[in-house]
């Protein structure tokens, strides 16, 4: 069983992805912006670039829409496990709570 619109769709994000990455990353550098907040950022980049690239596709307006925010989810995530590297667990016990905090003002 193929869904043609959701492969469309995700043919569409994974296209878009690399554009809206490129916008997040530029608005990241000339604006300063909290850092929890660029996810939200990167959706409302992708909807906005799904809607604008209306002429390059005979996609649904939702269809499109569906497709950036899909792209502005993936863009932010794609970019974050490429190039943030994050060491240490995101469990920590309460009796090494101590001990994490004295390592890391090392």
């Amino acid at each position: 069983m193929v869904n043609q619109n959701l492969n469309d769709v995700l043919s569409f994000a994974t296209l878009l992805s690399v554009f809206v990455m490129a916008v997040v990353q530029l608005v990241k550098i000339t604006i300063n912006l909290p850092k929890n907040i660029v996810p939200l950022v990167g959706v409302l980049i992708g909807l906005l670039l799904g809607l604008a690239f209306y002429p390059f596709t005979d996609l649904q307006t939702v269809e499109r829409l569906w497709g950036g925010g899909l792209a502005g989810l993936s863009a932010t995530g794609l970019f974050e496990l490429a190039f943030n590297k994050r060491t240490g667990n995101t469990i920590v016990n309460s009796d090494n709570s101590k001990d994490n905090k004295t390592n890391d003002k090392k």
